[in-house]
């Protein structure tokens, strides 16, 4: 296994010198690809759509195997706009006919792509979105966050109004949302993200379910029971203690789901009538470019 020293002496290699290189790589067993102008390109393991290691999928049949198990996430920046995609473990349909109330083309999924654009404590969110009950650390929190859902603009805008306003100036609803065999796509103007992508940025993607009938505290989140139900599900508690999240990127090295499942795992299994920020999970964002040295 490479350390992250080598990481860093490979990129500073490919780099350096002052000569364009259009994609760099980590280390042979990285599951990052740099790209240029400060995209790339991140694997992540199959079969770990299961938050913590004990979700299971609801029983309907649209909820299809790998359907929220993410295999990559790629950002591919442009002059004006950045393409964001994030690819599943299965191919991506429209059980639901989302065309016929305004939606994009796919019915089952939704993505949060959160973004740490500064790395410094205290200037962004460190609350989770209403219903994924999950937190960030103070120096890893989100500046802005991408919604790929199958509703459409107008609806998404809504749920932001009426369940989380304070942060409406954070959250991006993309300009282009649709899905291309077993992958979602949100194209997004730069000047929403802030400007145009930097190789300094942190990336975390929660996969969620779009839920079209929500609790009335949650931005469109299908809720985890402790048991599956036909639209729920399983292997959560009934309360909002655990995170409602089946799959999420981690920082390279080490077993991957064996991460995820560690994360996802930490939070206040005691908390049940009220659940304070700090009873809950943690999860990381992931910084894909190495750390320049001063």
């Amino acid at each position: 296994m490479k350390t992250h020293d080598t990481r860093r002496l490979l990129a500073s290699m490919a780099l350096g010198g002052g000569i364009a290189v259009a994609t760099v790589a980590f280390a042979a067993d990285s599951p990052i690809k740099l790209e240029k102008n400060a995209g790339f390109t991140m694997s992540d393991p199959t079969g770990d759509d299961n938050g913590p290691g004990t979700y299971k999928y609801p029983t309907d049949a649209v909820y299809k195997p790998g359907s929220f198990d993410i295999t990559e996430f790629q950002v591919v920046p442009g002059g004006s706009t950045t393409e964001f995609r994030v690819k599943v473990n299965s191919k991506i349909e429209d059980p639901w006919d989302s065309q016929a109330w305004g939606g994009n083309g796919f019915s089952v999924q939704m993505a949060f792509i959160h973004i740490d654009t500064d790395h410094k404590a205290g200037s962004g969110v460190t609350d989770g979105l209403p219903g994924t009950n999950v937190r960030f650390a103070d120096d890893e929190a989100w500046d802005r966050v991408v919604i790929i859902s199958p509703q459409g603009a107008t609806r998404v805008n809504s749920e932001v109004d009426l369940k989380c306003p304070q942060w409406k100036s954070r959250i991006i609803v993309p300009r282009v949302t649709r899905a291309s065999g077993r992958t979602l796509i949100a194209v997004v103007d730069n000047d929403k993200l802030g400007g145009a992508p930097q190789e300094s940025w942190g990336y975390q993607v929660l996969m969620q379910s779009n839920e079209g009938f929500p609790d009335k505290k949650d931005l469109l989140t299908r809720k985890v029971n402790e048991f599956e139900g036909q639209h729920r599900f399983g292997g959560g508690t009934d309360y909002d203690n655990d995170p409602h999240v089946m799959d999420i990127l981690v920082p390279p090295d080490g077993d991957p789901a064996k991460k995820q499942h560690e994360i996802l795992s930490k939070y206040n299994k005691a908390a049940t009538t009220t659940v304070k920020p700090e009873d809950l999970a943690v999860v990381p964002m992931v910084y894909p470019y190495p750390k320049k040295e001063k």
